[in-house]
């Protein structure tokens, strides 16, 4: 028996994505197993949908609203429902990265969320994230539909030299990963530097932090912590962390270099793929 359990459209934007998928399927006459059937899913799945109990992806929002003729109705809400999957604390940061007209960081530890693979993100997350896994992978990855706007962000990153020797989720992943940060060495707005270890002390020994800029908001600082995250805009702040960033960036190998740097770290650190031990 289908599912009927009643949702509060307001209570987030899952349940609104559900109620309206309800609502508009009911509407065109459909059962849950006939919607099923012409997005090639069954109809269980539509009902978890419908009752806020799976989170849907994006290419099942853009076959839904081929299929109910919604003008796109589905396709805009999936990134609200995407958003509202990352960590509460997380969310008002992930708001201010999408307005943001330029964005520095520095990351310490992994490579920063736009730049991540599918697979290193998956196995960064898998250390905290017991239950919809999935979920949150597919939130970090709508993180980054702001690069490929037709006026993108410019991104400014900085990684430690750490970072690239730091294996997370093997051998493979990793070198998939450096291949994909390698991909960005002559993008027109995203520009990938590394910090050597030869500097030694430098202006962020303290750990990873974002510098945002708006076109007609004050500029805000963000870092955080194991479970929470920090935002300013106290003028002091960023004057400090923006001339503390632009050492950095003169202490950084440049674009060049950085590429011929990873290019080496994957061949000398991760290319080799052993086989099975020989008797």
């Amino acid at each position: 028996m289908a599912n009927v359990r009643n949702l509060d459209p307001s209570a987030s934007p899952l349940d609104y994505f559900g109620s309206e998928l309800r609502r508009l399927r009911e509407e065109a006459k459909l059962s849950q197993d006939q919607l099923g059937d012409i997005l090639f899913c069954t109809g269980s799945l539509i009902g978890q949908i419908e009752t806020a109990k799976k989170v849907p992806t994006r290419q099942f929002s853009e076959r839904l609203d081929a299929a109910l003729m919604t003008g796109g109705l589905f396709s805009r809400l999936i990134g609200l429902v995407l958003q509202s999957q990352l960590p509460a604390w997380f969310q008002p940061y992930a708001v201010m990265e999408a307005k943001a007209t330029y964005i520095s960081t520095f990351q310490s530890q992994l490579v920063h969320g736009l730049l991540q693979t599918p697979a290193y993100a998956r196995a960064v997350l898998s250390v905290e994230t017991i239950d919809g896994l999935d979920d949150v992978v597919a939130a970090r990855m709508e993180r980054q539909r702001i690069l490929e706007r037709a006026t993108p962000p410019v991104v400014c990153v900085i990684l430690d030299e750490a970072v690239l020797y730091r294996e997370i989720g093997g051998a493979k992943v990793m070198r998939e990963q450096l291949a994909h940060l390698m991909g960005f060495r002559d993008h027109p707005w995203i520009q990938v530097q590394v910090l050597p270890f030869g500097v030694g002390q430098h202006a962020a020994m303290t750990g990873s932090f974002s510098l945002l800029r708006f076109d007609d908001d004050p500029d805000i600082f963000y870092a955080e912590s194991y479970d929470s995250g920090h935002m300013t805009a106290n003028p002091q702040v960023i004057r400090e962390r923006s001339v503390g960033y632009a050492r950095l960036q003169a202490s950084a190998l440049s674009r060049e270099d950085t590429a011929a740097l990873i290019a080496r770290v994957m061949e000398e650190r991760y290319g080799h793929q052993p086989g099975p031990a020989v008797a």
